[in-house]
């Protein structure tokens, strides 16, 4: 077993294939590694703050862990943003509900976008709160909010999924559209008088 100060230096050494390595190894090291990794994740260098996130997706999912992939959802750079949120898909925890709904909102495009994906992940859970954005959150997070509901396919999505089919957004009617075939209601959708 390769060492721990070892396996730290190739994470963090500029190397994308060393630093790979060491981030699947890392959990070998139980707690000491898990302790040097969130000293890393408050780096002052992005790509170390990155590294020490995307090592900590190989972590078994636990409280501990999940809160340290929620902070670096706040992180300065979308790039971190981006690597806690794909993190969190391999971690899907209700406990990350809220802080990805934050994330929805996110300006940086790619981190939404993979926010909606972990939220997919968590389902159900999840649901209550994009149905609440989904009223009102900003337009590009209620795109987001709408594409993750229609992949959840929870009935409870349902009378929101039918008021976004009056949006002006071809987009979002697609998505609210798409979800309602999941969830079996595939038909011309008639708003009654």
């Amino acid at each position: 077993m390769a060492g721990l100060a070892s396996l730290l230096a190739d994470l963090t050494s500029g190397d994308d294939q060393r630093a790979e390595a060491a981030a699947s190894r890392l959990p070998e090291h139980g707690e000491a590694a898990f302790v040097a990794l969130q000293e890393l994740s408050r780096s002052g260098q992005a790509d170390t703050r990155w590294w020490a996130v995307r090592a900590l997706a190989e972590w078994p999912q636990s409280d501990q862990v999940t809160r340290e992939l929620v902070a670096a959802l706040e992180d300065e750079s979308g790039e971190v943003r981006q690597c806690a949120a794909v993190a969190l898909s391999r971690h899907p925890d209700p406990q990350a509900v809220l802080a990805l709904i934050r994330v929805l909102s996110d300006p940086d495009a790619m981190a939404a976008r993979l926010a909606a994906n972990a939220l997919v992940l968590i389902g159900a859970d999840a649901v209550p709160a994009l149905i609440e954005l989904l009223q009102s959150g900003t337009r590009p997070a209620k795109l987001q909010a709408v594409r993750a509901l229609a992949e959840i396919k929870d009935p409870r999505a349902i009378p929101a999924l039918m008021k976004v089919l009056g949006e002006d957004s071809t987009i979002m009617q697609y998505w609210a559209e798409h979800g309602l075939d999941k969830l079996g209601l595939g038909m011309v959708y008639i708003k009654p008088e």
